[in-house]
């Protein structure tokens, strides 16, 4: 499981509006149980987002907004098969998490 790999929502529940996770967790952390991943919102879903804290990143042809602000750990055993990797994209994800934590 590698950093920026993207799974599919493992929360039936929300994936229409929010089809996938991303995981934004160092690889250096892979012995903890958990991954801190980030939600990728469906574009009408996510319509009045703060551009810096909801970047547009592409999975598989579909833009979808990064939430940010709703980062949150998964247990690692539910993200099953990787989709995507979006490392390409890695430094609006850096940055958004950077706007959660200072404000800039």
């Amino acid at each position: 499981m590698a950093q920026y790999d993207v799974y599919a929502n493992p929360s039936s529940s929300a994936a229409d509006g929010i089809p996938y996770v991303v995981v934004i967790q160092s690889d250096l952390l892979d012995a903890l149980a958990t991954r801190l991943t980030m939600p990728l919102a469906v574009l009408d879903v996510a319509t009045k987002v703060p551009t810096a804290l909801c970047p547009v990143i592409t999975v598989k042809g579909k833009r979808l907004h990064a939430l940010a602000h709703y980062a949150a750990p998964l247990p690692a055993k539910v993200l099953r098969r990787s989709v995507d990797n979006v490392a390409a994209q890695a430094s609006a994800l850096v940055s958004a998490m950077d706007a959660v934590l200072s404000g800039i």
